[in-house]
């Protein structure tokens, strides 16, 4: 349910093409969002549903980017280089991951933790923000941490993990995950994590 207002909410300003930055239009829609069931629920519950986020908006002459929590925006530059606009907040937690729930809520949107977007229009301004010039950017991926943890889990790298979602595409990756999960001993914390991969190339 929250995932699918917020999701209605940023679609609906940026289809809107509304002034100001991305943080403004995260911090405008968790509003919305919050509106729709301020009358039922109790938004001060520091257990409240939650949502990381991630966008990438083209102008006529930049690529904005925004990302809040572990899903990252990956852009490669037309010279081939990567980059990787990130928030590793919630893995610098006290005691490492995987968390209890009473260290999540301890850290859960307040100064030297990490940020969602939930309750709390603070949070859509301590997003993690990069601009890039249009000429630059060759391919933008946005990426749920189901799918980076072919990166950070499992040996692969941005430029290999890119280069596959160009040329077998986001179900691909996924089923690259799955693999990889099946295969890999058991550890600590969940064996599979909810997995969404949005690639754009330039024609």
């Amino acid at each position: 349910w929250l995932v699918r207002r917020l999701a209605a909410a940023l679609s609906a300003r940026l289809a809107a093409e509304l002034a100001g930055g991305l943080s403004d239009v995260l911090a405008e829609a968790i509003k919305d969002v919050c509106a729709a069931h301020g009358d039922t629920c109790d938004l001060a519950n520091p257990d409240s549903p939650s949502s990381t986020v991630a966008i990438a908006r083209w102008g006529r002459d930049e690529l904005e980017c925004l990302v809040l929590a572990d899903s990252p925006v990956v852009v490669r530059r037309a010279d081939g280089s990567v980059v990787v606009v990130e928030d590793d907040r919630l893995e610098r937690l006290p005691g490492g991951p995987p968390y209890t729930l009473e260290t999540v809520r301890a850290h859960r949107n307040r100064p030297g933790g990490f940020w969602v977007a939930s309750t709390s229009r603070a949070a859509a301004y301590e997003a993690i923000t990069a601009t890039f010039p249009w000429a630059e950017v060759d391919t933008v991926a946005l990426l749920s941490d189901g799918v980076t943890r072919l990166v950070e889990r499992f040996g692969r790298t941005w430029p290999d993990l890119l280069r596959e979602l160009r040329s077998a595409g986001p179900d691909r990756v996924i089923d690259l995950v799955r693999e990889a999960e099946l295969a890999a001993p058991a550890t600590r914390g969940k064996p599979h994590d909810d997995a969404t991969a949005l690639v754009v190339t330039r024609g």
